[in-house]
């Protein structure tokens, strides 16, 4: 199955498909520079298969690509952000010792 994600600009949130059907979301609010990630959700059928990974790992690239920093609000982003130190350096508003 190939995962595509996308930003959906207009209902802010980022979209997961696998194989051209919705498989889950990551909501968010760009504000005063900042991409604050709100809401992980994959939907029952696609759990267990890396959506919700491919949908953290878009925005942080994304508010990379677009040179805005990071509110990890989203307990799913923030326990990623965990196992991805690398990623700290665009996060605010935490600490890699912090958890």
């Amino acid at each position: 199955m190939s995962l595509i994600v996308a930003d959906a600009e207009e209902r802010q949130r980022f979209e997961a498909e696998l194989d051209g059907t919705l498989a889950g979301v990551l909501e968010y609010v760009v504000k005063r520079g900042r991409l604050a990630l709100i809401h992980t959700e994959v939907l029952p059928a696609f759990e267990g298969r890396g959506v919700a990974a491919g949908l953290t790992r878009f925005a942080l690239d994304e508010a990379r690509r677009r040179e805005l920093m990071v509110i990890a609000i989203c307990p799913y982003v923030r326990r990623y952000l965990e196992t991805h130190p690398g990623d700290m350096d665009i996060v605010v508003g935490a600490s890699p010792s912090e958890g």
